[in-house]
C-alpha cells in the first residue's frame, strides 16, 4: 500500500469502495541501481576494450596499461556479470513486479487483490473472495537488521494474503494508520500491535 488511498470511484457511493494502489519494482530505487550497474558495467567493458586494443577509451583512467590476459579478461567478465545484472533490473522495472492494486467493495461484497508477476502463465495474479470470509487484518512487525513491516489479510480457508508492498518496509505510523482504516472499513478486528 502507498499513499494513493482512494475511496470515492466513480458512480459508487464514497462509503462503498475502498482501493489501495501497490507500488511494485518500479520504485527510484530500483531505477538507481539499475543506472548504476550498467554505468559500473559499461565502465568494465570499456577497460577491458582499452587493455586489448592498446587505447584509451575511459575519462577517468588509463587502462591501457592493463595486461589484457588476465586483467583485461576479468574486466571483460565483470562487465557481462554487470550487464545481466543490470538486464534483469531493467526488465523488473519494465514489467512492474509486484505492482497491483487492492480493491475492498462493500457494495458488492468483493474484494479483489491485482498484482502484476514475471512473464509466463501467471503473469497477472488476481485474487477475489467475498468480504464475509475475511476473519482479520494481521500486522506482521519484525525489527532486527532486515526488518519486515507488513498488513496481511486473514480470510477463511486461506493463508495470509499480503496487501502491502515488498522491498521497503512501511513506518510503524503509516502501518497502524493503514491497518485501523482496513479493519475499521471491513468492520474485522485487527490483530497483531
Amino acid at each position: 500500500m502507498t499513499a494513493s488511498t482512494t475511496i470515492n470511484k466513480g458512480d459508487r457511493s464514497a462509503t462503498n469502495v475502498l482501493h489501495q494502489k501497490v507500488l511494485g519494482s518500479r520504485r527510484f530505487s530500483n531505477l538507481l541501481w539499475a543506472t548504476i550497474v550498467t554505468l559500473g558495467s559499461t565502465g568494465f567493458l570499456l577497460a577491458a576494450i582499452s587493455s586489448y586494443l592498446k587505447v584509451n577509451l575511459l575519462i577517468v583512467s588509463d587502462p591501457t596499461q592493463l595486461v589484457f590476459v588476465p586483467q583485461g579478461l576479468v574486466m571483460g567478465l565483470y562487465s557481462i556479470a554487470g550487464f545481466l545484472l543490470a538486464l534483469y533490473l531493467w526488465l523488473v522495472i519494465l514489467w512492474d513486479v509486484g505492482g497491483g492494486y487492492n480493491e475492498f467493495d462493500r457494495e458488492t461484497g468483493k474484494i479483489k487483490i491485482f498484482r502484476w508477476g514475471f512473464p509466463g502463465k501467471n503473469r497477472r495474479i488476481h485474487v477475489d473472495f467475498a468480504t464475509q470470509d475475511v476473519q482479520s487484518v494481521r500486522v506482521d512487525l519484525k525489527e532486527g537488521l532486515n526488518p519486515r513491516r507488513a498488513l496481511y489479510l486473514r480470510a477463511k480457508g486461506r493463508r495470509d494474503i499480503p496487501l502491502t508492498r515488498v522491498g521497503q518496509p512501511l513506518s510503524l505510523t503509516e502501518l497502524e494508520v493503514k491497518g485501523a482504516e482496513l479493519a475499521r472499513f471491513l468492520q474485522v478486528p485487527l490483530e497483531g500491535l
